[in-house]
């Protein structure tokens, strides 16, 4: 994770190679991120967090789920 200077948002790296990959397949969750090629760090993903703490709260089950297609993958 890169910390942010005073901002509301994450940059996460994507599991994968392709971070626009990784924001398609997380819509399946009703997840919206947001790939961070443009704002400088490629292969990340940018996730804001300035919403309410429980919708915070409420989408943890989605990112689990997300990050379960992922187990035993591997980055070429």
């Amino acid at each position: 994770v890169v910390k942010p200077d005073g901002a509301f948002y994450l940059f996460v790296k994507s599991p994968e190679g392709d971070a626009k990959k990784f924001c398609e397949r997380a819509r399946n969750y009703e997840l919206l991120l947001v790939p961070s090629d443009d704002f400088g760090y490629p292969g990340y993903v940018r996730i804001s967090y300035c919403v309410a703490t429980d919708m915070i709260e409420a989408s943890l089950s989605a990112f689990e789920k997300l990050i379960k297609e992922y187990e035993g993958y591997e980055q070429a």
